[in-house]
C-alpha cells in the first residue's frame, strides 16, 4: 500500500510548509498548548531527565555533574505527553534536536520549555514539531537569531492542526515506519562499530605478532605486548627517532595569530584522521625561529601528549616546515625506520591501552615527554615493516571503504526518516488508509 495526496490544498503562508490539506486548520501554539510550570521545590520527584539527540532519557541523579540534592529543587516537573523544548544556544549549535516527547514523569532542567498539549495529539505534535526543527524554524524566530526564547517567544508559533483522527492516524504511520527505519540505523551503527573493532584488531595483530602465522615468538617482556616475533626487536620509541633530532615538544607561547606567518599544530588540529590542509593558526617568524628543534619535515609524525594522549598523524607535504604547540611532539624516523609502521604501531589497541593507563590529570590527559620516549616499541626489520604496511594500506582502506558505505546508509536513513515526518505532518502525503490497515480508524 502506498501513500496518496490529498484531494484539495491551500496555501499555508509559511515558508517552510507550502501548501496543506484544505480542510486543516491553523492555530498559534499557545491554541492547542499550555505552558508546563510545575516546579520540584521539595524535592517531590527524584526521576531525572534530560533531552538527548531529540529523545527524553533518564539520567542519574547522583552523578549528574556533582550537583547537590537541594540543586534539584530548581527543576521542573514534566508529565507523560508533554513536550520539552531546549531554545538556547540559537547561536552556536545549530545541530542538535531540540523538541522531544515526555514518556514518564520526572523532572528536567528550568532552562529548557515544557508545553502540556490541549485539543492536539501529543505524538502528532511532537512529530509535527520535529519537522519544524529540522527544518530550523527555531533558529530565524522573532525577526533574527536569539541566543534564547522563551514561551513568550514561541507562543504564535503557527501548528498545523488535522481532524482528531487525522492526527491519530499520522502518528500511527509514523510510530511505525520510523520505527522500521531506526532499526535498520541501529543495525548499521552495530556495523560501524564491528568494522572499527575489526580495522582496530587487524592493525593490532599486523604490529605485535607480524603477517606469518608460522614465525617463531619470544616473550616481549612487556606485559601488554606478550609474544612477538623472534627476530624483531624490542625497543623505546626514543630509540628508533633521527640521531640529530630528538623527540621533542612544540612552542610554549606562540603568541597572536600572524598573517602570513608559520603554521602551528595544535592537538585540536589532530581529530581526524588526517591532519587538515588549513584552518591552522601562525605565530611570527621569530618566535618559530627560535623553536627551530620543533619544526616538523614531510614525513615526520606529529604525536599528541596532551588531550588525546598518544595518537599520532603523518605531516604532509603541505604542512612541510611548519611547527607544533606544547600539547604535540615531533618524531622524525630515524633511517631504517618506517614512519608508516611506527604510526600503524601507535594505532594499535596495545599501545592506546597503554597510553591511557600512563597518561595523568583530572582537567585533560597528558604524559611527559620521558614517558615518550620511554614508550615500547616494535622494530622488525626494515623489508618486513614495508611489507607489513603495504598489506595494513589494503586492509585498512578496504575497511575504510564498508565504513565509509554504513555511514553513508546511516545518513540516507536519517534523511528519509525527516522528510517522511515533514511529508504526513504537513499533509504532502495522505497516510489514512495506511494507519486504517493498522487498526486505526480515519
Amino acid at each position: 500500500m502506498t501513500a496518496h495526496r490529498y484531494i484539495q490544498y491551500q496555501e499555508s503562508g509559511l515558508p517552510w510548509v507550502g501548501p496543506v490539506p484544505s480542510h486543516w486548520q491553523i492555530l498559534p501554539l499557545l491554541g492547542v498548548v499550555r505552558e508546563r510550570d510545575e516546579s520540584n521545590a521539595g524535592l517531590v520527584e527524584d526521576n531525572l531527565l534530560s533531552l538527548s539527540y531529540g529523545r527524553i532519557i533518564r539520567k542519574n541523579m547522583s552523578s549528574n555533574d556533582g550537583l547537590l540534592p537541594g540543586s534539584f529543587e530548581t527543576y521542573q516537573v514534566v508529565h507523560p505527553g508533554d513536550i520539552v523544548f531546549r531554545l538556547t544556544d540559537l547561536q552556536n549549535d545549530k545541530r542538535s534536536l531540540r523538541t522531544a516527547l515526555v514518556q514518564e514523569r520526572g523532572i528536567i532542567t528550568s532552562a529548557y520549555l515544557a508545553v502540556c498539549p490541549q485539543g492536539v495529539s501529543p505524538g502528532y505534535l511532537h512529530y509535527l514539531l520535529r519537522a519544524y526543527d529540522v527544518s530550523k524554524v527555531f533558529y530565524s524566530m522573532g525577526g533574527g537569531l536569539r541566543q534564547s526564547m522563551k514561551f513568550a517567544d514561541l507562543r504564535r508559533l503557527p501548528i498545523l492542526l488535522p481532524s482528531p483522527q487525522e492526527q491519530a492516524a499520522i502518528s500511527t504511520f509514523l510510530d511505525r515506519e520510523t520505527g522500521k527505519i531506526d532499526a535498520l540505523v541501529e543495525e548499521q551503527k552495530l556495523l560501524i562499530e564491528l568494522l572499527k573493532e575489526k580495522r582496530q584488531a587487524v592493525i593490532s595483530r599486523a604490529v605485535t605478532k607480524g603477517l606469518d602465522p608460522n614465525i617463531r615468538m619470544k616473550d616481549s617482556g612487556v606485559e601488554w605486548l606478550g609474544e612477538v616475533p623472534e627476530h624483531w626487536e624490542v625497543t623505546r620509541l626514543a630509540r628508533l627517532a633521527r640521531p640529530e633530532t630528538t623527540i621533542t615538544y612544540g612552542i610554549v607561547q606562540a603568541g597572536p595569530d600572524v598573517d602570513g606567518g608559520v603554521p602551528y599544530i595544535r592537538t585540536s588540529d589532530m581529530s581526524g584522521d588526517e591532519l587538515p590542509i588549513d584552518g591552522y593558526l601562525r605565530t611570527s617568524p621569530e618566535i618559530d625561529e627560535a623553536y627551530a628543534r620543533s619544526r616538523v619535515r614531510t614525513g615526520d609524525l606529529v604525536i599528541a601528549i596532551r588531550a588525546t594522549v598518544g595518537k599520532a598523524l603523518m605531516v604532509p607535504p603541505y604542512l612541510d616546515g611548519a611547527n607544533l604547540t606544547q600539547g604535540t611532539a615531533k618524531f622524525s624516523p630515524a633511517k631504517d625506520v618506517s614512519a608508516r609502521f611506527v604510526l600503524y604501531f601507535l594505532r594499535s589497541h596495545g599501545a592506546s591501552g597503554e597510553f591511557f593507563r600512563i597518561s595523568k590529570g583530572a582537567t585533560f590527559k597528558e604524559i611527559t615527554l620521558e614517558m615518550l620516549r620511554k614508550f615500547p616499541m616494535l622494530l622488525p626489520p626494515p623489508g618486513e615493516q614495508l611489507s607489513i604496511c603495504d598489506w595494513l594500506d589494503n586492509e585498512t582502506q578496504r575497511l575504510a571503504d564498508l565504513l565509509t558505505q554504513a555511514r553513508n546508509a546511516v545518513e540516507l536513513l536519517t534523511e528519509r526518516r525527516s522528510a517522511l515526518i515533514s511529508a504526513a505532518v504537513t499533509g504532502k502525503i495522505d497516510v489514512r488508509e495506511m494507519a486504517e490497515a493498522e487498526g486505526v480508524a480515519a
